[in-house]
């Protein structure tokens, strides 16, 4: 029990497929980047050109400074708002107006909220609270300091009623910043310019506030004071440096220029204790995989009827493609063990593909579904690694629970219910990537963004729905179909008609599905590439062990694992 006795897995992929299903999934992936690019570019060179007559720098160039190096760098968020328009000018908000991402800084993962200045002057649009305390949400689970890059002009004030009100609305950022300080994490605050309303709340209960010598925090700015009350002055003489450094001790220090507050920014996260991962690695060290990342590109079909072995994709993120599974004879439609990621021990539990043996001898039935032996071994698993302290990563590629007569008869109602109970209660930081299909109670049951992970991404072939258009449009129009799903219809217009208001649906169905209007509206924080899939789990397992003594995490030998696989022996 003293040792914990990974395998190795996986094998070469045959050429031939792997080349054709990763042109399949390139071109799928183009939009993506394209999008990507669109957000990073906010409001264009007038924008940046604005930003920099103003002797400042972009918040772009000013995240180049801060992180240790580009590679050490995960977005979330980045698609929120895209494609929006706002207002009669058609206004747009790449990214919400906010860059929200993981970052290493000094060695250690931080979360980073910064306006991105060149749109709007940092305003505040619809969603832009939620995103902002989605991204204050992971640093909390994970106890990982959070920096502010602040430049903010406020609420977008003609969008005011979609992002003031309510219980996610903007006021729900000062709610986090209490929190977050209640529970002993760090928060460090930079002010590099405009920082009006809310938007000169959000530094104040940080920890240390940094303010240039543009910067200004007002309650409200000089063109309303003078509205209000008939005085001519400026938002800076109002509350610039001189006021709240000086005289009202809303901020601690002063620095020239931008390049001045990022290195502050630095020099304190290098003060906060270093980093608990090579603790917690127990002496290994960080390995690749065996086999090529870039593999992942040509594994994971774009089409979601394609199977494939998962097993090869958990041997293209984990270390040195070792894994250690759990249970591997029952409840085959899903895969469950541990591996490690950057030397720190993750548990993987992830849906399989194709067909299996039905124990109960009737032959094959299609993977990709729970049955019961599948969903008591999750929760049973599930359980385990909560008990033993082992964040977990749930890869999701599910059509949903099995139905029917026999379904109800073995209880899966009662299954499905313990392991939700088990995912609504574990406490262990917890991620999950929606590799293909999240389909209906399964992506809820597979620890979907409603049972609260601590990041949730998405793939460019990622389909979230209840179910899928075709299947939809089919119960929509049940009542005008036959046993076999024919349209029955008087004459050949009426039957046209019919076929092309099931076209409809399943249209629509399947445009809601796209992963571009899930991360729109925040129904996962992002979308990464295939092969970026191994970067992302590293940046996850790092935070989850970076701080320690704030959750159990109890050491290899006295794992509750341990007692799992003895059981199966027996």
């Amino acid at each position: 029990m003293a040792k914990v006795l990974l395998h190795r897995i996986g094998s070469e992929l045959d050429a031939a497929t792997r080349d054709h299903q990763a042109a399949q999934m390139e071109a799928r992936e183009e939009r993506i980047t394209e999008a990507r690019a669109w957000v990073a570019d906010g409001w264009g060179d007038k924008g940046r050109a604005r930003v920099h007559r103003k002797g400042k720098l972009t918040t772009w160039e000013r995240l180049e400074l801060l992180q240790d190096n580009a590679d050490d760098f995960l977005p979330v968020g980045t698609l929120v708002n895209q494609g929006l328009e706002f207002g009669d000018r058609k206004q747009t908000s790449p990214g919400a107006g906010v860059v929200t991402a993981y970052t290493r800084v000094c060695g250690k993962w931080v979360m980073v909220i910064a306006n991105d200045n060149t749109v709007a002057s940092g305003s505040w649009w619809p969603r832009t609270p939620e995103k902002i305390e989605r991204a204050q949400e992971m640093a909390r689970r994970l106890r990982i300091p959070v920096l502010y890059l602040v430049d903010c002009s406020g609420l977008f004030l003609p969008e005011q009623a979609n992002t003031f009100p309510g219980a996610k609305g903007a006021g729900h950022i000062f709610k986090m910043n209490s929190l977050l300080s209640a529970e002993g994490v760090p928060q460090v605050a930079a002010v590099f310019g405009d920082c009006i309303a809310g938007g000169g709340y959000m530094p104040i209960i940080s920890d240390k506030v940094y303010m240039t010598e543009q910067a200004y925090m007002v309650i409200a700015g000089a063109a309303l004071i003078k509205g209000a009350k008939s005085q001519d002055m400026t938002s800076h003489g109002i509350g610039g440096p001189d006021v709240h450094v000086g005289v009202s001790g809303c901020a601690d220090y002063r620095v020239p220029d931008d390049e001045a507050a990022i290195a502050a920014l630095r020099r304190e996260v290098d003060l906060l204790p270093d980093s608990a991962v090579p603790y917690y690695r127990y002496g290994l060290e960080a390995a690749p995989p065996r086999f090529p990342v870039s593999d992942l590109t040509g594994l994971l079909p774009a089409d979601h009827r394609v199977a494939y072995d998962v097993h090869e994709l958990i041997a293209r993120i984990a270390d040195d493609s070792l894994f250690w599974e759990i249970l591997p004879d029952f409840g085959r439609e899903v895969v469950v063990g541990v591996v490690r990621i950057s030397g720190l021990s993750v548990g993987i539990l992830a849906n399989n593909s194709g067909l299996i043996d039905d124990p109960d001898g009737d032959g094959k039935k299609p993977s990709g579904i729970l049955y019961r032996r599948g969903i008591a071994k999750l929760a049973a698993f599930s359980r385990a690694c909560n008990d033993d302290g082992i964040p977990m990563v749930w890869l999701q590629d599910i059509s949903g629970f099995d139905i029917g007569p026999e379904a109800e008869r073995h209880g899966l109602l009662g299954y499905g219910s313990s392991l939700i109970y088990t995912n609504s209660t574990n406490t262990v930081p917890m991620a999950t990537v929606l590799l293909r299909k999240a389909s209906g109670a399964g992506y809820y049951a597979m620890a979907g963004l409603p049972y609260d992970p601590v990041m949730q991404l998405s793939t460019p072939v990622t389909r979230l729905s209840v179910m899928e258009g075709r299947t939809l449009s089919i119960g929509a129009f049940n009542t005008k179909l036959d046993d076999d799903w024919e349209i029955i219809a008087d004459s050949e217009e009426e039957k046209a008609k019919i076929a092309a208001g099931m076209k409809a649906v399943e249209d629509r169905i399947e445009a809601d599905m796209d992963p571009m209007a899930s991360a729109r509206q925040m129904d996962t924080d992002e979308i990464v590439l295939v092969s970026e899939l191994r970067n992302a789990l590293t940046v996850f397992a790092e935070a989850s062990y970076q701080a320690p003594g704030y959750r159990r995490i109890k050491n290899p030998r006295i794992w509750s694992l341990h007692d799992l696989q003895l059981l199966d022996e027996g």
